[in-house]
């Protein structure tokens, strides 16, 4: 999988970009947790989604947020970093024109960065967001929320707890035109030790699957 350096707004970001041979192959990005706890694209969450979403045949980027790893730049409080993603969005689209579907996929601080990067950019066709941290980030901006997607947490997060998580899916859940599929791994914490995390991709695999099947319809 090639290492990648792509333009930033405060400079070069560093990524890990997997294309598929298929032109217009759906393309996903993903975003690691929290820059300034130990968060980078080589999360273990962060890397097993890469890989789910490749092997349903996404063309994937997942990168590092500015002053990670190898990534210009330094922490933004999430200002700076959802006008990285933005920049790995353009630079996965630019390498990818034909591609008809477009997915983001983040944990914990990059579920909420994937969140707000869905306000922004009409062509995201689908979320998955893993242990929003509702209790820490408004989710608000999310009036309305313009794409389907699934929200998955675990019923022992003590990071981001499941009533938090409810919370913002019932606020989703009023909105029409959309659907929210919420699904809660039984046991698993903030970061889903095993065996959840092999429970965590499946369940995102599934999901995904279906939208897919559903959509070539």
């Amino acid at each position: 999988m090639p290492e990648v350096i792509f333009p930033g707004p405060e400079g070069r970001l560093e990524g890990r970009y997997h294309p598929q041979k298929e032109r217009d192959a759906p393309i996903a990005i993903i975003l690691h947790p929290h820059p300034q706890f130990g968060g980078t694209m080589n999360h273990i969450i962060v890397h097993r989604m890469h890989y789910a979403f490749y092997n349903m045949g996404f063309t994937v980027l997942r990168f590092n947020f500015r002053g990670v790893g190898r990534s210009q730049g330094e922490y933004d409080q999430g200002i700076g970093e959802l006008s990285d993603a933005a920049s790995a969005l353009d630079y996965l689209q630019s390498m990818n024109n034909n591609s008809k579907h477009c997915w983001v996929a983040g944990f914990s601080f990059g579920a909420w960065i994937g969140m707000q990067l869905l306000m922004r950019r009409p062509e995201i066709t689908g979320f998955i967001s893993v242990a929003p941290p509702a209790n820490m980030y408004d989710f608000s901006f999310l009036a309305p929320c313009p794409s389907s997607g699934l929200v998955i947490n675990g019923t022992a997060d003590r990071v981001a707890p499941p009533s938090d998580t409810e919370a913002l899916v019932s606020k989703l859940h009023e909105q029409k035109g959309i659907t929210i599929t919420h699904e809660q791994v039984e046991g698993a914490g903030h970061f889903f030790e095993e065996p959840h995390l092999d429970t965590l991709i499946e369940t995102t695999t599934d999901y995904v699957k279906r939208r897919l099947t559903e959509t070539s319809r």
